[in-house]
């Protein structure tokens, strides 16, 4: 975890600055809010201090602040430091070394990375000085996420518009994580649910939101891994980066899935793949309302253990499996991890209202054949660091095993 300070500016992209709060703060860091008088025309600071769930920092002159010189105390503690939106009059503060608010305060006393997201007209990115601050400050090491293009707020149409809340977060974790210790390293991750229809209206799911694999796959990406994502039906944003297939169905994934998984390091199986679906697939028409309706149904491809089956004991690649249950839930994970034959299985119990599906928080038991581990309740991102933890110690002992059999 990562204790981020998020500088937010005087323009309508302001809006966009509660996503990349709320994400940051969803991925495991601490983010501390600091808005300029400008912004805080366009967003009201409740609304950074509840997603972040610290105070917002609005004013460098309020009273009791300077008792410990807050931008001084903030700077030494702060790992990055992100502005987004940046207007044309901040970065021109920025380059120029002017420092009469908080934010522009916080810059010069700060020696932690900064990343700066642009957000103005057309015109005023295009202008002579606003370029000359831009290219001053990259010089300078700060690190700049390009302005998307799009209707403006002024009415027009081109370069300027605040980047994705996704791209922005995507390049702070990139500064966060410089070295990444799954470089070179390729996973193949799931997520979501699957529907398994019954005819063109009706259709049978779970409750599966993608969050705890789209968690997975962003902090593979952030340790450098190429990621391969397979995801089932979700209105969530995948993470940028990933290479993304989207599917329905389980028989969908199977294909998807075994499609993508040559050449990968491990699987993280954290898609909840029905375990049945209408036997003859789904009936061409609605089917009419009566009485009671019957449904026969067939079991679907059980992927993970179909993996485990084909790599018949080798070493590569991992493989993960996650155990969605209500009660017996490390017996019921090891039984899993013997009968599919893989190297762990995250067990959560889902019956809690606070884990599982539809939160944004987890908390799971990691079972392999060596014993348990907890993982206390928090983001999901920060089960999916513990998980990959333990998913780098196997893909390391992986290597060590093709290592001595070559020799």
């Amino acid at each position: 975890m990562a204790a981020v300070a998020l500088g937010i500016t005087g323009g309508i992209g302001a809006y966009k600055s509660v996503e990349v709060a709320r994400r940051l703060q969803q991925a495991g860091h601490q983010v501390t809010a600091v808005m300029t008088e400008s912004a805080c025309r366009f967003v009201g600071p409740l609304t950074f201090e509840a997603i972040t769930r610290r105070p917002v920092v609005t004013d460098q002159f309020a009273p009791g602040a300077n008792a410990d010189i807050e931008h001084v105390a903030l700077a030494s503690g702060t790992d990055l430091l992100v502005v987004a939106p940046a207007t044309a009059n901040m970065i021109g503060k920025l380059a120029n070394g002017i420092a009469d608010d908080f934010l522009s305060s916080l810059y010069l006393a700060t020696r932690a990375p900064v990343l700066v997201a642009p957000a103005m007209n057309s015109n005023m990115l295009a202008h002579e000085a606003v370029q000359r601050n831009l290219a001053t400050l990259t010089r300078r090491g700060v690190h700049l996420v390009e302005p998307g293009e799009g209707y403006l707020a002024c009415g027009w149409i081109g370069k300027g518009r605040l980047a994705e809340p996704a791209e922005i977060v995507a390049a702070a974790e990139e500064l966060l994580h410089p070295a990444g210790s799954l470089a070179g390293r390729s996973l193949l991750v799931t997520a979501g649910p699957t529907y398994e229809d019954v005819d063109p209206v009706r259709y049978l799911g779970n409750r599966s939101t993608g969050r705890m694999g789209f968690a997975v796959a962003a902090e593979a990406l952030a340790r450098g891994a190429s990621v391969r994502l397979v995801a089932g039906p979700t209105e969530l944003e995948p993470p940028a980066g990933a290479e993304v297939t989207r599917v329905r169905s389980a028989r969908e994934m199977h294909g998807a899935v075994m499609a993508r998984v040559a050449g990968v390091d491990a699987v993280v199986m954290a898609a909840a793949v029905a375990d049945y679906a209408p036997a003859g697939g789904a009936h061409p028409a609605k089917m009419p309302k009566g009485a009671d309706l019957t449904l026969s149904l067939s079991r679907t491809p059980d992927i993970l253990a179909e993996l485990g089956e084909r790599r018949a004991g080798a070493a590569v690649p991992v493989l993960i499996g996650f155990a969605a249950e209500t009660s017996d839930l490390v017996a019921r994970a090891r039984r899993k991890l013997e009968a599919k034959r893989l190297d762990l299985v995250v067990a959560n119990d889902v019956s809690r209202p606070d884990r599982g599906f539809a939160v944004e928080t987890n908390a799971a038991t990691l079972v392999s054949a060596a014993g348990t581990q907890d993982v206390p309740l928090g983001p999901k991102r920060v089960l999916a660091a513990a998980l990959l933890d333990r998913v780098e110690a196997l893909i390391a002992a992986a290597a060590d095993t093709r290592q001595k059999q070559v020799r």
